[in-house]
């Protein structure tokens, strides 16, 4: 049967914008962190780079501001990139504090440079940043009594008091499906956060893992928020190209350490495309070697570090180094092949500086939020900086205006009556399979109006589909994905329509000039309310 659950915050989603979250908030707070599936499931974990701020006394934050405005074409707020910049250094050490092994060379923590950067600023745990952020939280967060971590459970929908038919709209809660009973449970809360991540799974191609499916975004949207540039997809230049090696990245930082990007026939090409050359933002890099596999028929293009020092290399990218030479590649001797994949989500709910979104007791982080920081092009390495900083400003201001659980009215509990059809998996799977594979072919790394118009008509077709199918029978985790992923495939699609320019990650070929004017795409819901 059904349970109901009270909190003082509910945390959807456990990466570091979650988990870091949590650990700020009192130790007198109830708290459940949600993770769809176990906590190291999600793009923290796989996180490999590091996290950019200004430590060392050659950089400012003016040139991180700088370089943060330009990677974002203009579009970057100022006040968003201000706010972030400026708590860079506090949030690396509050993860020192933490206990997070940062790389240390002598006395000095080890500071690499990345594409877009105009100094060495990118902190960093060899080349699994991600992971030992995430062991760190996660261990603190089990030390905490008061933090409840809640593995495989899934969150369905926002309750919020509009549709309780309830005056004074807010959120209170959300549905959640506990994967292993099979159950639908009411998790009541004073105030919600949505960290679920991205929307990459939306592609064919992504680094991401599997739960990327946009959640929070759709729940978001479902429940009346505002959403703001889901038309600025980042696609990472360089992902393993290897049957076998599922989403694996290979780190901008091999080329920050002087890695070069090679055709089939070892000529290298990027200083056709940017001065800058293998150092030229994402956006640039993932658009030549998009140019330069159509126009060869190529599947893959090759990524180059062995001219440098094989001990070099095992030092500075063991990981990468044991993965590759998993799948037979010795990357001391010879150039990895690699891929674009669909990598960052730069839109999302639209928040404040405290990560408040248009309904009370609903916040959002991480890369679930827009926040203004990205613009049209995220920085290397600002993402897991923008999880700390607002992780830290949600905290302080659910600290100061927490809902008190007893004002929280009835909730009813989920209607189990649905059945499972046995056909149900397989649409599943298939409507899944298109889904990506359209986003894939019409709305990918370049773009048309009739690209764009093709995937319109496919994705509406397939949201009438899975309506059908949500409304009659018993809900899945692989459902669930599915109906959000619909929808925000539906969302970015809708974005990339009304901008009709080409800017940042959005290039197309009917308008290849940015326009006059930066301007952010919002989309509003039908149920968005001012009050």
């Amino acid at each position: 049967m059904s349970n109901e659950f009270q909190y003082d915050v509910l945390i959807i989603g456990s990466g570091a914008s979650g988990l870091g979250l949590a650990l700020r908030l009192p130790d007198s707070y109830k708290i459940a962190v949600l993770s769809k599936a176990s906590l190291t499931s999600g793009s923290t974990y796989q996180a490999q780079g590091g996290v950019a701020a200004v430590l060392d006394d050659t950089d400012s934050t003016e040139a991180h501001i700088q370089d943060t405005m330009t990677a974002g074409a203009n579009l970057s707020r100022h006040d968003a990139v201000s706010f972030t910049v400026e708590h860079g250094k506090e949030s690396i050490e509050w993860l020192i504090e933490q206990g997070v092994p940062f790389t240390r060379e002598g006395n000095e923590y080890h500071l690499t440079k990345e594409g877009g950067h105009s100094h060495r600023r990118i902190i960093h745990s060899a080349d699994a940043t991600g992971q030992a952020i995430q062991q760190t939280l996660i261990e603190r967060a089990r030390s905490r009594s008061n933090i409840h971590l809640f593995e495989d459970h899934i969150a369905v929908d926002l309750i919020t008091r509009h549709k309780l038919n309830l005056p004074e709209n807010r959120c209170i809660g959300a549905y959640v499906l506990d994967h292993n009973s099979g159950h639908v449970n009411v998790f009541k809360a004073g105030s919600t956060v949505l960290a679920t991540g991205g929307v990459s799974k939306a592609y064919l191609y992504t680094s991401n893992p599997d739960g990327a499916s946009g959640d929070g975004i759709a729940m978001a949207w479902r429940a009346g928020c505002r959403v703001g540039n889901l038309e600025f997809n980042q696609f990472h230049p360089t992902c393993l190209y290897h049957p076998q090696a599922k989403s694996f990245l290979i780190s901008e930082a091999v080329r920050g350490e002087g890695g070069k990007l090679r055709l089939p026939n070892g000529k290298r090409f990027m200083d056709k495309f940017d001065e800058r050359g293998e150092l030229a933002p994402r956006d640039i890099v993932a658009r030549a070697i998009d140019h330069e596999m159509k126009r060869l028929g190529c599947d893959c293009l090759f990524l180059d570090i062995s001219h440098k020092p094989a001990a070099f290399i095992t030092q500075h990218f063991p990981t990468i180094y044991d993965r590759c030479l998993k799948y037979g590649i010795d990357i001391t001797k010879e150039p990895i092949p690699v891929v674009p994949a669909a990598h960052y989500t730069c839109g999302g709910v639209m928040v404040n500086q405290y990560g408040m979104s248009d309904v009370e007791g609903l916040y959002a982080i991480g890369e679930t939020s827009f926040t203004g920081l990205h613009g049209a092009n995220r920085l290397a390495s600002n993402s897991l900086l923008e999880c700390i900083v607002y992780a830290s400003s949600a905290a302080s201001h659910i600290t100061q205006h927490n809902h008190p659980l007893g004002e929280l009215p009835e909730i009813p509990a989920w209607d189990e009556s649905q059945v499972t059809d046995s056909d149900e998996d397989v649409i599943i799977a298939h409507n899944w399979d298109e889904l990506r594979r359209f986003m894939w072919d019409y709305v990918g790394i370049v773009r048309t109006n009739k690209r764009l118009q093709r995937a319109k008509h496919r994705v509406d077709l397939l949201q009438q589909e899975i309506g059908e199918y949500y409304s009659n029978y018993k809900v899945s985790r692989d459902l669930l994905e599915l109906r959000n992923l619909a929808v925000v495939a539906d969302l970015i699609i809708r974005s990339a329509m009304r901008r009709q320019e080409s800017r940042g990650l959005h290039y197309t070929l009917d308008y290849p000039e940015s326009g006059l004017e930066a301007r952010d795409t919002i989309l509003t819901p039908v149920n968005y309310d001012w009050h």
